[in-house]
């Protein structure tokens, strides 16, 4: 075998690699949507969602300008847009019905009328969000993607993985993380510790953590032993800063919805938003992530 062959085997090698993994997720997302569109299971967007945010990934790894593969990274990027709207809602809704069933148990005849509210208001914008989704998402998988699909991996595919190697990006997202996670230590040790540059600035990280997690596990045939760890590694870090995000973005959407639109009492009102604010800032005091100092 001359060079130029053994040269030309490890790329068709590298290249089936590649295919395998990038047809499993593309077989789990299709799949996982269609059993999305029958019943909005939560897991089956959770699942259709977590697939397509990995394809997303990968693509960005072969392809990071979106040159030749645009019009599938669109698809995709506007399929985890809808599945996310839904994710979310729901997400939130178990919460407070976790939250009314505590008051409920509390006594707190008066803040589970509040949590009962703000569920009813949630189920009416998540009802919007999967009728968004079953109008999109059957455009955006399936029969109607695949004809891009399997011109992608015969006629792109081979000669985008030749070029790339997943380590370097692994490396370049861990030198990003660390500089976001400088920026957040930064913040913290100023009068800005709890300032919504603050908030901003642990929101990217956690973004940043969310992409080295996403990409250790999806390209994980294609990396080193070195970055094997990756995955339960970021995921913690994420799940850590997930926390703080998820209690923030449930105040904003509570203030964003109003004391009146939900029939509460000013008392009950400032009482449960006081406790909310509080959760929020014990949870960025107690992430281990980036610390403040003293604690």
């Amino acid at each position: 075998m001359t060079d130029l062959q053994v040269v030309k085997e490890r790329q068709n090698s590298k290249a089936r690699q590649w295919e395998l993994a990038l047809n499993k997720l593309y077989i789990n997302f299709c799949d996982y949507s269609k059993d999305a569109l029958e019943a909005f299971g939560d897991e089956d967007i959770h699942q259709a969602r977590v697939n397509c945010r990995k394809l997303l990934t990968l693509l960005s790894i072969l392809d990071p300008e979106h040159l030749v593969t645009a019009d599938l990274y669109s698809a995709f990027k506007q399929a985890q847009k809808r599945l996310g709207k839904v994710r979310d809602a729901d997400v939130l809704i178990e919460s407070f019905k976790d939250r009314h069933h505590q008051a409920k148990e509390a006594g707190e005849a008066k803040t589970a009328k509040l949590l009962k509210a703000v569920i009813r208001h949630q189920k009416v914008k998540r009802k919007k969000y999967r009728k968004k989704l079953a109008a999109e998402l059957p455009k955006l998988s399936g029969q109607a993607l695949n004809g891009q699909w399997e011109a992608f991996l015969s006629r792109d595919l081979e000669g985008l993985a030749a070029k790339k190697d997943a380590n370097v990006v692994m490396r370049e997202l861990e030198v990003a993380f660390e500089q976001k996670k400088k920026a957040c230590k930064t913040l913290f040790k100023g009068p800005e510790a709890e300032s919504k540059e603050s908030f901003d600035a642990l929101h990217e990280l956690r973004i940043a953590a969310k992409e080295l997690r996403y990409t250790a596990s999806a390209a994980s045939f294609a990396l080193s032993q070195k970055f094997h760890a990756h995955e339960d590694i970021y995921k913690e870090i994420q799940e850590q800063l997930g926390i703080i995000n998820d209690k923030r973005v449930w105040l904003e959407i509570l203030q964003s919805i109003g004391r009146e639109e939900l029939g509460a009492g000013r008392k009950v009102w400032t009482e449960f938003t006081d406790s909310l604010s509080a959760e929020v800032l014990e949870a960025l005091h107690h992430n281990e992530v980036v610390q403040f100092p003293g604690t």
